[in-house]
């Protein structure tokens, strides 16, 4: 690897520890499998979104439903994305 190769790496991890989380808004598509609609624009399943046993867990009447509006937070690289909590 050369010095300019070193140093866009560099510059690259620097820019991406400036912003580590994204906050997004989702919406619960469908329950079993789990998905969840991001900003109209992109559909997340269960392989990318971290679920928190509490929110895992909860029973009725609080459980997760479709059309439910979730807080999301994208997690850095930007291939998970941890349910933080229904809005």
């Amino acid at each position: 690897m050369g010095i300019l190769d070193t140093i866009k790496k560099a510059g690259l991890g620097a820019v991406e520890a400036g912003n580590p989380v994204a906050i997004l808004y989702g919406n619960v598509k469908s329950i079993n499998p789990l998905e969840v609609i991001v900003d109209q624009r992109f559909t997340l399943t269960e392989d990318f979104l971290i679920v928190p046993e509490r929110i895992r867990e909860l029973v009725p009447p609080n459980e997760l439903k479709p059309g439910q509006q979730l807080l999301l937070l994208r997690v850095q690289g930007g291939n998970q994305y941890v349910i933080w909590d229904r809005v």
